[in-house]
């Protein structure tokens, strides 16, 4: 039997607002890739996130890049450009301009709460160290807040 990859649903409920703090996870095709930190590959997505975050596309609260995957706490104006819609068109600029061979769709996850939002915040900055990266967390140059995006 093939293993079958089931789509998730990304469009939220009306009553869902505005600006609630998503956690998201984007995976390269290749798990065995480098390419996110990839110096120049990292360029290009801070700039076309920053991009995003500046047009108002999005406002990231925190992205940071592994080697093969990428977590991010992201807020969208689903009223304006639907979350699903932003996230596909920024892959496939840097599937375009970088060669970033995605897998298909992303994993979301809508935090609740502000303590959550620490939460998981705290889990994605200490990625890097738990995969025995970097060590401590602040010394990861690829990890930035809506202040190193403009």
């Amino acid at each position: 039997m093939a293993f079958e990859r089931k789509s998730l649903v990304h469009t939220p409920p009306d009553w869902v607002d505005d600006g609630a703090i998503y956690f998201i996870t984007i995976c390269l095709e290749d798990r065995n890739s480098r390419a996110l930190i990839d110096p120049t590959n990292a360029a290009v997505i801070k700039k076309a996130a920053s991009f995003y975050h500046c047009e108002s596309h999005w406002w990231i609260e925190l992205i940071v890049l592994m080697p093969d995957h990428l977590h991010a706490l992201i807020s969208f104006n689903q009223k304006v450009r639907p979350m699903s819609e932003c996230i596909r068109a920024w892959k496939a600029y840097l599937k375009r301009s970088a060669g970033i061979q995605w897998q298909r769709g992303y994993f979301d996850h809508r935090l609740r709460t502000l303590d959550a939002a620490r939460e998981k915040a705290s889990y994605i900055r200490n990625n890097p160290v738990r995969a025995g990266l970097i060590e401590p967390a602040e010394d990861w140059k690829y990890a930035w807040s809506a202040a190193d995006l403009g």
